[in-house]
């Protein structure tokens, strides 16, 4: 999903030429969850001038009922057509960003919290902060009304073809969809998991690339449902199997062109400036895992044996350390974070990852030594030996984390900080204090 430099008049001309009867007006709230105003085509040039308002009081972390009036500003560089909508049924989509009456950004907007970062990224020098996401997800069969079962739609595994792999036709459906919406493919195939898929975009800028997260999100459901299967992006919705991550390859880049984290003269090809980067993000990884890790079931994947990373550390040919460097280099030179899982909200993680890489270059940190050895088969005492610590063991443990990290807290600013917490600390509550099937199969009949 390339965005492409429409304007107003661009935009009434292809829904009069294509038929388009409605558009949605997309935005993000606090939890990662897509929202939308649904607008009549008749609509369309008052949204386009910034004059279409929602209540803002109804959205979860947005405001207070008193001060709930706010106003969507589309992204004109957003602008598309769904493909599966059609003939006098065609419906469009913007992407918004949201601001204040007296016509300031929205302090609470996911969008808005990222461009402030990488608006401070843009004062140090980088132009431009690039990331390739990797979202993971899962099919799962669904019943005669459409609900999701726990059967998962095939058998197969790591790079498995048909017929073992009975999602391969709804993935295939996917990239199509994906591809007719203006986004550049890199690769699909089978996870390790039964029933566990991937589908690999290329990079984009930061915007660009939390946009398209959301975007395939919705494209992955929408096409899944047409093949009668369920997706989830739950980062762990089976016991004892991997869980869906979402790796997120990422550089900087300076104004003349060049990746500022090359060096042709390092030992592994990279600059001073990844390093530093690398060292931030390592420093504030346990700080920033609420929002990269969101949810109670996010910390059932980070355990060992499952191939997700639970231990703060590198290597550039290790994959059980949390960053890892992929092999190409020059104006491909990338860190690869593997923590971070696909129920996290793409504007805020990128904003956290960001923030902590920056905190990294600005005060020159440290990059420790790289751990080239499977650190899954280390003992407790060789990891603290060596200074490896883990992530955090559970949600309640990240938001602790979250508090205490001043950075991540800066970078999320005082609005969101304090309604993600409370939402979550909600959340965790709600998990503590609920009765499982496991505690009842373990329990019930021993005492």
């Amino acid at each position: 999903m390339v965005h492409r430099n429409f304007t107003k008049e661009d935009i009434l001309g292809i829904a009069r030429a294509e038929n388009v009867r409605f558009i949605r007006l997309q935005f993000t709230d606090l939890l990662g969850t897509i929202k939308n105003v649904e607008i009549p085509v008749s609509q369309l040039e008052k949204a386009l001038d910034n004059k279409m308002m929602f209540d803002g009081s109804s959205i979860e972390g947005y405001v207070r009922i008193e001060e709930s009036d706010m106003y969507l500003y589309p992204d004109l560089s957003t602008w598309v057509v769904f493909p599966w909508t059609t003939g006098n049924n065609k419906v469009a989509r913007l992407i918004c960003d949201i601001y204040m009456p007296d016509g300031t950004p929205f302090a609470g907007d996911p969008r808005a919290i990222l461009k402030r970062v990488l608006a401070e990224a843009e004062e140090m020098g980088f132009s431009s902060f690039n990331v390739g996401p990797e979202p993971e997800f899962f099919l799962f069969k669904t019943d005669e009304k459409g609900n999701p079962t726990s059967e998962l739609n095939d058998q197969g595994g790591y790079f498995d073809l048909a017929p073992t792999d009975l999602g391969e036709n709804c993935r295939r459906d996917i990239v199509l969809t994906l591809e007719e919406m203006g986004f550049e493919i890199e690769a699909s195939h089978h996870e390790v998991a039964p029933g566990q898929h991937e589908i690999d975009f290329k990079y984009e800028n930061a915007i660009t690339a939390a946009d398209q997260i959301q975007t395939f999100k919705l494209v992955v459901k929408t096409i899944a449902r047409q093949h009668g299967l369920h997706a989830t992006f739950m980062p762990k919705p089976l016991f004892g199997m991997n869980g869906s991550g979402m790796h997120c390859h990422q550089s900087l880049f300076h104004g003349d062109g060049q990746n500022a984290f090359y060096d042709e003269s390092d030992k592994l090809g990279l600059s001073a400036v990844a390093r530093q980067y690398m060292a931030g993000v390592l420093r504030h990884a346990r700080g920033m895992a609420a929002i990269t890790n969101p949810t109670v079931n996010s910390y059932k994947r980070l355990v060992p044996g499952y191939e997700a990373p639970c231990y703060v550390a590198w290597s550039a040919s290790n994959r059980s350390p949390m960053i890892r460097i992929p092999a190409s280099r020059g104006l491909s030179t990338r860190v690869e974070v593997r923590n971070p899982d696909p129920a996290a909200n793409p504007y805020l993680a990128l904003a956290v990852m960001l923030a902590a890489g920056l905190d990294g270059i600005r005060n020159k940190m440290q990059l420790p030594p790289p751990t080239d050895r499977n650190i899954y088969v280390m003992t407790d005492e060789e990891r603290e030996e060596q200074g490896i610590p883990s992530l955090p063991l559970d949600l309640k443990n990240a938001l602790d984390e979250l508090l205490r990290d001043e950075v991540i807290c800066d970078a999320l600013g005082e609005h969101a900080l304090a309604h993600f917490y409370e939402l979550k600390e909600i959340e965790w509550d709600m998990y503590r204090t609920q009765v499982h099937q496991w505690e009842r199969d373990q329990y019930m009949t021993l005492y």
